[in-house]
């Protein structure tokens, strides 16, 4: 059976976040991006999902003050289907708690229904919309919860 744990990201792991992103993502961020997250930005906390010692999935958010913002969350489309999301959000949500914060929010394209299905499994609710948040102009949910 295969093992997989969530761990603290760090910047070797960034060639393996980066195969993971741009599998995920039509327009995928830039790898300095993540680079300043993981050395400059104090408010910044990103997980990574390994499999077998394999980076399949990774999960950033920033904690200010009371609030908890996902920047971003991915599992390689090959590995989808097994909960891993699952698994990887709700050591988000632990770490998010632990350090203080009192409510998460997220943006989430309007037609990603698997996401928003997961993210209402633990109590996120849709209460905005972003309009053409995306570079493809798609909208997005804005979803949040109480934590």
């Amino acid at each position: 059976m295969s093992e997989v744990r969530v761990r603290k990201m760090e910047v070797t792991d960034l060639d393996d976040v980066m195969a993971v992103e741009h599998a995920s993502f039509a327009s995928p961020w830039k790898r300095d991006a993540f680079e300043v997250d993981l050395v400059k930005n104090r408010f910044s906390y990103y997980l990574v999902l390994e499999k077998d010692d394999r980076i399949i999935g990774y999960c950033g958010v920033w904690i200010v003050l009371e609030t908890a913002q996902i920047t971003n969350i991915a599992i390689l489309p090959s590995e989808r289907g097994h909960r891993y999301g699952e698994k990887l959000f709700r050591h988000v949500l632990k770490l998010a708690r632990q350090t203080g914060a009192e409510e998460l929010s997220l943006e989430v394209r309007q037609s990603n229904h698997v996401a928003q299905n997961m993210y209402q499994k633990f109590g996120l609710k849709i209460v905005g919309r972003r309009e053409n948040y995306y570079p493809d102009q798609e909208d997005a949910y804005v979803m949040w919860v109480n934590l």
